[in-house]
């Protein structure tokens, strides 16, 4: 069932407050060692939203920019970088940001939707996915991307309807971000925010506070807190016992259930993890982190591997289809030669789309892009038998296989690099998907 929850009311001259959907969301997880198997740091994210909505994997180069010039994000225009890196993006395709993605220096991020006793409000500004992309493009590290995200929510704010829908959707975010050595969680109450870093071992998120005891935090977060009545002053602050709303929405609280349930399966496996088990989590249906429900599934997700050696590549592995369990991963390398993959990136509407008119997404149009709409056709017609669907799993995992090779070739440390093909590496393993879901032999 859907919940819609009446928010805290505000005065705000540019936001009205409405009733919010609480759908479930989101779980991120990062592995450093000695918890990984190997000297690699490992993040995995799923993408969980409506089921109808389409996620596009979408490649930028870098770039040099006109000074004083702007970027239009998805709700705002803000002031456009210098410079921005390369990055590798899996986002709603009717939106600028990204839910998950890396850049060509090794940093991946991650966000969660979350609620905290900060009110969320209608208010056109960055929203947490534009915050995702634009610290990818800016920032040369994990940390630098902290500093990247806090300064734009000093800024810009964050704020915006989060859903391709007529009624808004709003919600503030949580992020999970790691690059070669350490990783860090962000997580934000309105213009508040705390970050907690990570250097080894395993950690998750989902759709809450996680935070106890800031590495860094926002100048006025205690003293906001103390001015609302919701801290003393007294004692050790605890930044998500504080910030957490007292009663929690009831998907909150299946959140709760995800999070500890993540935490077990890294647990389980902690001082073995691999790109492989990562993969495993993402597609756990037990534990709801492989999400399928009649409103909401998991529409994409990511895996990276990024190695502590510098000379080896980092590889990030993609879905660009929804439930995991029934996709297959591939991989991408940062390399000279990229090119867009056509097949994965969803159709352009220009002025007739949805999001351009006013009001807003008061009309539908038909997003799926070639690859999504061949997985979406073979998955059900092997729903008709038992043995088809197995024959299908069969071949879906037959391909993966050949990615997961390939992706323990480039991690080998006596591996010669140059003898493995890196051109266009994701494009390829995309067309032999293809292959497979239109009959013809892979």
């Amino acid at each position: 069932m859907i919940l819609k929850a009446l928010l805290h009311n505000r005065n705000c001259s540019c936001c009205t407050m409405s009733f919010t959907l609480y759908p479930n969301s989101c779980d991120c997880f990062v592995s450093l060692p000695p918890a990984s198997l190997s000297p690699v740091v490992i993040f995995g994210k799923n993408s969980d939203r409506y089921r109808e909505e389409v996620q596009e994997v979408v490649y930028f180069p870098s770039a040099t920019h006109v000074p004083g010039s702007k970027v239009m994000c998805t709700f705002l225009e803000i002031e456009q970088a210098p410079t921005t890196l390369a990055v590798l993006l899996s986002r709603p395709a009717w939106l600028w940001g990204a839910e998950m993605g890396a850049n060509e220096r090794g940093v991946c991020i991650g966000n969660e939707a979350v609620w905290t006793k900060e009110p969320v409000v209608e208010c056109d500004a960055l929203l947490g996915m534009d915050l995702v992309r634009l610290a990818l493009e800016r920032a040369s590290s994990a940390q630098e991307a902290v500093q990247v995200i806090t300064e734009l929510l000093a800024r810009y704010g964050q704020g915006g309807s989060c859903m391709e829908q007529p009624e808004p959707f709003t919600y503030h975010n949580t992020f999970l971000l790691c690059d070669r050595l350490e990783a860090y969680v962000l997580e934000t109450a309105g213009p508040y925010w705390a970050a907690e870093r990570i250097t080894e071992g395993a950690r998750n998120i989902s759709n809450q506070l996680s935070v106890v005891k800031p590495w860094k935090e926002h100048p006025q977060l205690r003293s906001h807190a103390m001015a609302q009545g919701w801290w003393d002053g007294e004692g050790e602050f605890n930044f998500s016992a504080v910030y957490s709303l007292e009663k929690q929405p009831v998907r909150m609280e299946a959140a709760k259930k995800r999070y500890k349930a993540g935490q077990e399966l890294l647990q389980k496996i902690e001082g073995k993890i691999t790109v492989e088990s990562m993969m495993e989590i993402l597609r756990d249906k037990n534990s709801g982190i492989c999400m399928d429900s009649v409103r909401h599934r998991t529409t994409a997700s990511m895996v990276s591997v990024l190695p502590r050696c510098p000379d080896s590549p980092c590889i990030h592995l993609l879905t660009a289809t929804p439930d995991p369990s029934r996709s297959v991963f591939k991989p991408f390398v940062f390399n000279f030669v990229v090119s867009q993959v056509p097949w994965v990136l969803s159709p352009i509407f220009g002025d007739r789309d949805p999001i351009r008119q006013n009001p807003r997404f008061q009309t539908q149009v038909d997003r799926r892009h070639e690859l999504y709409i061949h997985h979406e056709r073979v998955l059900e017609t092997s729903e008709v038998t038992q043995d088809a669907e197995q024959r299908l799993h069969v071949k879906q995992r037959e391909l993966e296989d050949e990615n997961i090779h390939l992706v323990k070739k480039l991690l080998e440390k006596n591996e010669t690099h140059d003898s493995i093909e890196l051109t266009d590496l994701f494009l390829k393993s995309v067309e032999k998907e293809l292959l497979l879901y239109r009959g013809e032999t892979v």
